[in-house]
C-alpha cells in the first residue's frame, strides 16, 4: 500500500468528518495498491480507516502479490462477502462509499444497518488522484514523448487514397514500438467533415486534396495516460476560411496555456480560450469544455469548464483542447496537455502546433 497516498485520502476524510471508506473502485485500488484487478461481477472493496484498521477483500478468484500492504480477506463465490464486509466496519459512525459502488453490494449492507450513515466520498480519493506525485509526473511526462514520437509517424502514414481506417490501423503497433502497453482511448482520424463529429470512429472515407486531418489518440505507457489531438491539411488548405478557423483555435490554445498558474480558476481558462473563439464569430462551433483532467485514466475527475469554480493546483494534468466545427465542411482541434507547477505550467507536448499541410 502506498502510505503516502492513503495518508493524503485519510486526511480529506477527516475534513469531512468520516472515520471509514469503503472503495470498490478498480483504478482507485490500483492507485494505492499497485495491483489492477477486474472483479467482473464480483465483490472487490479496499476498506480504510483513521485506526488503521485497512483490509481488501478479494475473491480467492484473483491472484495478488503476497505482501499488498494491506491485511487480505479472502473469499469464496458461496461465501457471504457482505457478512465479512460487515465485521470490518466501525458500527455507529458514517461509512464512506464510492461512487461505483455497486447496489447489489451496498444495499444489502445497508440492511444490516453495519454503519450510521452512508455518505459519497468518491472526492476524497478523486482530489488525491488530481494531484500528481513526483513519481506519477514522470510517467505523464514519458507518455507524452511517446504520443509525440507517433503523431510523427501517423502524419507519415497519410497519403493520397487512404482512409481513416487505414490509419488507424497501425496505430497500436507503432505506440507499442515506441515503448507503451496500449491506447488510453480509441483512436479518432476524421477527414474533411467527418472531423466535425467530435466523437467520430474512423471509417472508410478515403481522403481527398484540401480536407483537414484530425488526430486524437493517446497511449498508456507504464499504466498512464496522454492524449493529444492535432489537425493538418492535406495537400493544401480548401478555403481561407479554414486557415482562419486554424489560427483562431490556435490562438485560443496558446490564450489559455499562458494563464495556467496555481491558484487560477479553471472557469476563467475556459472563458478565456472560448472568448478568443466567440469574438471571431465562432461561438457556437464550440460545443465542448475546454479540457479533462488525465492520469491513470483518460478521462479523471476534474475538468476545465464554465461550470468548474476550482482552482489549478500543483500537480494537476489536464488537456487544453479549444476547437471549431463546422458540420458538413471541416473540423479543427488543437490539444496539449498541461502539467500546473509552482510557478507556472508545464506543456506535455512539444509537437508543433503550427498550420501544416501534408504533401
Amino acid at each position: 500500500m502506498n502510505t503516502e497516498r492513503l495518508q493524503r485520502i485519510l486526511q480529506k476524510l477527516k475534513e469531512k468528518d468520516l472515520s471509514q471508506m469503503i472503495i470498490s473502485d478498480p483504478m482507485a485500488i490500483y492507485y494505492l495498491t499497485g495491483r489492477l484487478i477486474d472483479p467482473g461481477e464480483r465483490l472487490l472493496a479496499l476498506y480504510i480507516s483513521q485506526s488503521g484498521n485497512n483490509r481488501i477483500f478479494i475473491n480467492n478468484l484473483f491472484t495478488v502479490p503476497e505482501d499488498l500492504g494491506v491485511e487480505k480477506v479472502r473469499f469464496s463465490d458461496t461465501d457471504d462477502s457482505i457478512a465479512l464486509l460487515a465485521e470490518a466496519l466501525t458500527p455507529g459512525e458514517a461509512l464512506g462509499i464510492d461512487k461505483i459502488f455497486p447496489a447489489r453490494f451496498l444495499l444489502p449492507l445497508m440492511e444490516r444497518a453495519s454503519a450510521s450513515s452512508y455518505v459519497l466520498s468518491s472526492v476524497c480519493v478523486d482530489e488525491v488522484r488530481a494531484c500528481k506525485d513526483e513519481e506519477e509526473k514522470e510517467k505523464m511526462r514519458a507518455s507524452s514523448r511517446v504520443n509525440d514520437a507517433a503523431m510523427a509517424r501517423f502524419r507519415e502514414m497519410v497519403h493520397e487514397g487512404v482512409t481513416e481506417k487505414d490509419v488507424a490501423a497501425h496505430m497500436l503497433e507503432i505506440y507499442q514500438e515506441l515503448g507503451a502497453e496500449a491506447y488510453s482511448f480509441p483512436p479518432l482520424v476524421g477527414f474533411g467533415p467527418n472531423a466535425a463529429n467530435g466523437h467520430h470512429e474512423p471509417d472508410d472515407t478515403v481522403l481527398k486534396d484540401g480536407d483537414c486531418v484530425l488526430i486524437d489518440v493517446g497511449c498508456k505507457r507504464e499504466g498512464y495516460c496522454s492524449d493529444m489531438t492535432r489537425t493538418f491539411f492535406f495537400r493544401k488548405v480548401r478555403d481561407p476560411k479554414h486557415k482562419e478557423i486554424y489560427e483562431i483555435v490556435r490562438k485560443a490554445v496558446e490564450t489559455a496555456e499562458s494563464m495556467l498558474k496555481p491558484g487560477v480558476p479553471l472557469c476563467d481558462v475556459d472563458a478565456a480560450a472560448r472568448k478568443v473563439i466567440e469574438d471571431a464569430g465562432y461561438g457556437p462551433n464550440f460545443t465542448h469544455r475546454l479540457g479533462h483532467f488525465i492520469g491513470l485514466e483518460d478521462h479523471e475527475y476534474g475538468d476545465v469548464s464554465l461550470a468548474n469554480h476550482n482552482v489549478a493546483q500543483v500537480g494537476n494534468v489536464f488537456s487544453i483542447e479549444p476547437g471549431i466545427y463546422i458540420e458538413g465542411e471541416v473540423g479543427v482541434r488543437i490539444e496539449d496537455l498541461v502539467m500546473i507547477t509552482e510557478d507556472g505550467c508545464e506543456i506535455l507536448n512539444s509537437y508543433p502546433k503550427e498550420l501544416s499541410i501534408i504533401e
